[in-house]
């Protein structure tokens, strides 16, 4: 724009400039002619004005010419210029608008539907868990039961869960005979799969009478590799889960109006509650499935979860083996980043986005590396990495308008923390948080762990290669994997909603 302006403001100035100079050379001729005589004088001027007029016309005419040249050619290289920023802005207008609608049609949840399966989930563990600890409480030799309460977890509690509001976790802590005592295990390699990020068994002490005391409690829930006396999470899962079923009837029958429920086990994997809400009690007809995870207290909200089974058949040192759950240090660092970020903030969206284009590109990958990009990418990986960025700043920067910006730097770092091998956890052995997420003595002390050390480099190399390609082709994976024959069903509209938006329209 700024050439155009002085190609217009430069060429009327020369033709100015050019006809000042030919009249001053006119000029001396006049003055020398001024002691002829009058006729002659007069002769003179008017054959003289002839060629000075046809002269400056011929240049400015020449001026427009060239000037008007001059500024078309410098209009065109500006309107190229300015039609490719406008392309490059309209491919990034549109990759926005491509995970924008991603996000609001086939991630995001509904609040209201969010908080109704939240509280009903709520309502139906809170009657399990008060029925089991009750049969728990009656004398017995084992000396094993409930605590009593049960502690939320997983993305449906941490605003970041995708899709539908039908999968729920959470923690049921248990209650043991006293001085049991954790024992890290770090030589155990990497066949424990990235599940096994920090395991420890729980041993049994020796001396002053407690085998003797708790010798019950002993055959029936402890093992001993290599001569030790451990807790065996494998027996504990399985007790864990026959005594849910015998406390199932009376609670079915209490809740006969509000809901069916069910109760679902595999070999070595914690129960699954499932819930069918009744038409005339929930308006949000979705049916749920709650996992019931078996935990043991540690203190500082610290718990410890039996290990997910790796094959057909559990090795027995894995059977004695308890992996570290820190759900709720990972909700406390949720509510401080909420603090202080901007209330505008796009981190969980962008942590719900890349969860989404991981599961798109998952339905166009082939065996065996379809099963190793979830495991690679899984949610706890995904949400690491995002917690491990959020906290090298600005949190500022994290503004909704840069959403695409800040996705793209999310993308780049798991990117790099895939081709370096390296992604290590938030909390084990980590000095470099912030000092209002006070972390339990147990965690600062701990070694810090590599969560993709069970990986080789191929898989992490070819993950990484896939990252790039995923978020490269998200506008075109998003139209493609967005056909109905690929979308789950949306759960049915909310009755209470129906009734106040008809109650609206009725006015």
């Amino acid at each position: 724009m700024g050439a155009r302006l002085d190609a217009r403001v430069l060429w009327p100035l020369a033709t100015c400039l050019c006809t000042a100079l030919l009249c001053l050379c006119q000029a001396p001729r006049g003055r020398a002619a001024a002691g002829e005589e009058e006729e002659e004088e007069e002769g003179a001027a008017e054959a003289g004005s002839v060629p000075l007029l046809k002269g400056s016309a011929l240049l400015l005419l020449l001026a427009v010419l060239l000037g008007s040249l001059l500024a078309r050619c410098c209009g065109s290289a500006g309107g190229a210029q300015r039609h490719g920023a406008g392309s490059g802005w309209g491919a990034a207008a549109a990759r926005r608008g491509a995970l924008e609608g991603f996000h609001a049609r086939q991630l995001r949840l509904s609040p209201h539907v969010l908080g109704h399966s939240k509280a009903h989930v709520g309502r139906v563990v809170a009657e399990l868990v008060r029925a089991a600890k009750a049969q728990g409480l009656q004398p017995g030799p084992l000396a094993l039961s409930l605590r009593g309460d049960f502690v939320r977890i997983g993305s449906a509690y941490e605003q970041h869960k995708v899709r539908s509001p039908d999968c729920f976790d959470v923690l049921v802590p248990l209650r043991l005979p006293p001085r049991l005592e954790p024992e890290p295990r770090r030589d155990l390699g990497p066949g424990l799969g990235p599940g096994a990020a920090f395991v420890c068994g729980l041993r049994a002490p020796a001396g002053s009478g407690w085998p003797r005391r708790y010798r019950p409690f002993t055959e029936a829930f402890c093992v001993e590799p290599q001569g030790r006396c451990l807790l065996s999470s494998a027996l504990v899962l399985r007790w864990f889960q026959g005594h849910l079923q015998r406390c199932l009837g009376a609670v079915r029958y209490r809740l006969q109006e509000r809901c069916r429920i069910s109760l679902s086990a595999c070999p070595g994997r914690p129960p699954t509650l499932h819930i069918l809400p009744c038409s005339d009690y929930v308006c949000c007809h979705i049916s749920m499935a709650v996992r019931l995870i078996p935990a043991i207290p540690l203190g500082d909200a610290l718990y410890l979860t039996a290990l997910p089974p790796e094959g057909p058949q559990a090795a027995p040192v894995q059977e004695a083996l308890w992996g570290l759950n820190a759900s709720r240090q990972e909700q406390r660092l949720l509510s401080w980043l909420k603090e202080q970020a901007p209330a505008s903030s796009c981190h969980l969206k962008c942590l719900q986005i890349l969860k989404g284009l991981r599961d798109l590109r998952r339905q166009s990958l082939e065996e065996p590396f379809c099963s190793q990009w979830g495991r690679v990418l899984s949610s706890y990986v995904l949400k690491t990495a995002l917690f491990s960025l959020l906290l090298q700043g600005p949190l500022e920067a994290w503004d909704e308008r840069f959403l695409v910006e800040r996705l793209e730097d999310l993308v780049m770092y798991l990117r790099d923390c895939l081709r370096k091998q390296v992604l290590m956890h938030l909390f084990l052995g980590n000095t470099s948080l912030p000092e209002a997420v006070a972390l339990p003595r147990f965690l600062k002390e701990a070694a810090p762990v590599n969560l993709l050390a069970a990986f080789d480099g191929p898989t992490l190399d070819m993950a990484a290669f896939q990252l790039l390609y995923t978020w490269s082709q998200a506008p075109h994976l998003i139209r493609v994997y967005s056909r109905p024959r690929y979308l789950r069903p949306m759960p049915a509209p909310c009755r209470h909603v129906t009734e106040a938006r008809q109650e609206l329209h009725g006015e």
